[in-house]
């Protein structure tokens, strides 16, 4: 059975999305950019920030739906400049120290509201 996700530890949807949904064994979040939970874009600031503050929303809303890092199976990065990829990795790689999750990082036409970085996941309840 669907259920739905949402935290107010991460900014609200901004369009007709959830912010995670779980079927009870997996959660699939909506992509997460620097935007902070009370709305403030940081799409002017470094990547590395940008990628920050994606993560901090991307693990308030697994930790809403009962996941921990260590859970996380899968992320997609979505760059909107490939050559920031390793400003990305460099912050990233702080937030998966043990047993990083398989990751694909792709260079994007544009992002929502400007940003430099959108991070999803899929993570395991069990």
């Amino acid at each position: 059975m669907k259920e739905t996700v949402n935290t107010d530890a991460a900014p609200e949807a901004v369009g007709a999305y959830s912010q995670a949904a779980t079927n009870g064994e997996l959660v699939f979040t909506a992509g997460q950019i620097a935007l902070t939970p009370d709305g403030d874009l940081r799409a002017d600031a470094p990547i590395a920030e940008q990628t920050e503050q994606a993560l901090d929303n991307l693990l308030a809303v697994l930790a809403e739906a009962g996941a921990k890092p260590t859970d996380v199976l899968k992320t997609t990065v979505f760059l909107a400049d490939i050559d920031d990829f390793e400003e990305m990795n460099e912050a990233y790689a702080g937030y998966f120290e043990e047993s990083p999750p398989a990751r694909s990082a792709v260079e994007a036409g544009a992002l929502p509201k400007g940003a430099g970085v959108e991070i999803e996941a899929v993570a395991t309840l069990e």
